[in-house]
């Protein structure tokens, strides 16, 4: 009994020591040193899991358009997933920031643990929910059931979904672990789980989709395969003592507020997420009635490029959230500032290269994804509207985070819902009525700019509020 009561004190003593080590990093080391150290590995993982996603489709492709019509509509369900993932891994991910930030390091293992088991959970009832309702949820989200092919969307989209079903609850829990992971400043631990499983699924595409000859549910068995991997990873990283907070079944909370807590700070997360599932849902319906041949792998294209693009924004993004938490539990709001303003325009810097590489190769990316040409002539129109729009991304997703991660719930709610919910959706009952094809291609990138504007008001508003907690005009 006493070797073990040594054992935990020895345990303890190392999990506060990491603790103190990291919190003098992330208050005293340069913002722009700092910022870029956590950035660029999260920016990188992003990256590559996006690149994944378009090589992903690439290996559907020979599959014909159906098929890459379906990995679109499947995005929608994964849409959903993530949605659960984000909510509980930025919630419980903020909130650790802070707690480590006021050097609280058993209430952030007990934020973290409650977030864990909490996605284990939802994943395990979403996985049953999708199986028993699996052709109606695919009709909903914009199936289309064409003649004269040998295989539907429909059809396809039941088979991918499959698999994306069953991997959901780990696809879940890995949410919350990189989340927690990059909010406590651990960006390349992070990046080692999702890496790993984006080249995994990039070697096991073309082995089972033809090797194996196991066509669709090839794709989804990789996919599937690759987010359990990335998941055991994760844990593993977790358990042998190399991160900061634990993840412990007794840590659980067994009050209602904790879990109160995690759902409303993640609550922007799951409207972003949600309201992407929507909208794709929306897109494959309008796609549908407006009769746009290969419409559905066209604007399928377009997304995984443009999450490409976004994931830069995204990862300096998410580098920067740890660092916000930190320093502004730290109250030191010189340094929240300048954190702002370098990751803000690093960002936008970032998004205009992307943008105009991006512009140049619109025509190549979609002659080497679709066969239909007026998918192509589509796909291409709509890639250069959005394209336009990439480098105002930034400031819209900066100043959510922002909002999320200081605790000011309702503002982050609405600069999340902004560019889906109050533009995008209303947007797509007017613009594709009005101009038919043409409206649906400038559809999101119109969002992007009014979302823009949305935001600017928001970040003034926050930069001021520093200015006064700087010099002392507000507690």
């Amino acid at each position: 009994m006493e070797e073990k009561i040594l054992t935990n004190e020895k345990i303890e003593a190392a999990a506060a020591e990491r603790e103190r080590i990291q919190y003098e990093r992330m208050v005293k080391t340069p913002i722009p040193r700092l910022i870029i150290s956590l950035g660029i590995p999260t920016m990188l993982n992003m990256m590559v899991t996006s690149l994944y996603n378009m090589v992903d489709m690439l290996f559907v492709r020979g599959l014909g358009d159906q098929a890459t019509g379906a990995v679109n509509v499947v995005l929608a369900l994964m849409s959903i997933i993530q949605a659960i993932g984000f909510t509980l891994g930025m919630g419980s991910g903020a909130i650790v920031s802070r707690l480590l930030g006021k050097r609280k390091q058993k209430e952030a293992d007990e934020v973290f643990s409650t977030a864990f088991y909490t996605a284990l959970a939802i994943g395990l009832v979403i996985t049953a929910v999708g199986l028993v309702f699996l052709e109606p949820v695919m009709r909903l989200l914009g199936a289309m059931e064409e003649t004269g092919v040998p295989m539907t969307t429909l059809e396809y989209s039941k088979v991918y979904a499959t698999y994306i079903l069953i991997a959901a609850p780990f696809m879940c829990m890995s949410f919350v672990m990189n989340n927690v992971l990059r909010a406590q400043g651990k960006a390349v631990l992070s990046m080692l789980g999702l890496i790993t499983g984006a080249v995994l699924n990039t070697v096991l595409d073309p082995i089972l989709i033809y090797g194996a000859n196991m066509g669709m549910a090839g794709a989804a068995v990789a996919t599937m395969i690759s987010q359990i991997v990335s998941f055991c990873i994760l844990l593993f990283l977790f358990s042998s003592g190399k991160t900061i907070t634990r993840i412990r079944l007794k840590a659980v909370a067994r009050r209602f507020s904790m879990y109160g807590d995690i759902f409303s700070t993640g609550f922007p997360s799951f409207c972003r997420q949600i309201l992407a599932s929507i909208c794709t849902a929306l897109l494959n319906n309008t796609i549908a009635a407006l009769g746009i041949d290969g419409g559905q792998a066209a604007f399928g294209i377009v997304q995984k490029v443009f999450m490409f693009a976004f994931s830069i924004s995204l990862g300096i993004g998410q580098g920067y959230q740890p660092v916000l938490g930190y320093n502004y539990s730290a109250k030191r709001y010189d340094r929240v500032r300048s954190a702002y303003l370098f990751t803000l325009w690093f960002s936008v810097g970032l998004m205009l290269v992307f943008a105009i590489t991006c512009g140049l190769l619109s025509g190549t990316l979609m002659n080497v994804f679709l066969d239909s040409e007026q998918a192509r002539v589509v796909g291409k129109q709509t890639l250069l509207f959005q394209c336009f729009a990439m480098p105002l991304l930034p400031i819209n997703f900066m100043a959510g985070v922002t909002y999320q991660v200081v605790g000011n719930r309702v503002a982050a709610a609405f600069l999340s819902c902004s560019r889906q919910g109050l533009f995008y959706i209303p947007l797509i009952f007017v613009l594709p009525t009005v101009f038919k094809v043409a409206g649906l291609t400038c559809l999101q990138a119109v969002s992007d700019v009014c979302s823009f504007l949305f935001a600017l008001p928001f970040t003034f508003a926050f930069l001021r509020k520093l200015k006064r907690l700087q010099n002392g005009e507000e507690e």
